[in-house]
């Protein structure tokens, strides 16, 4: 995998591309920092599985 074992920085990830983005690059192995100004959308299960939320 690309991403196996880097960080990743997603911007205004809370929905669309952004929230897309995060959740493949976390699938594929990535530490995905989801950050997006609204962090109660950041807070569901999906992103809580490894990943790091931030507001």
């Amino acid at each position: 995998m690309r991403r196996q074992g880097k960080t990743i920085l997603i911007t205004a990830a809370a929905e669309g591309i952004g929230r897309a983005n995060a959740l493949a690059c976390a699938a594929e192995g990535a530490r995905a920092i989801a950050t997006d100004r609204d962090a109660t959308l950041l807070a569901g299960p999906a992103f809580l599985k490894g990943g790091e939320v931030r507001a």
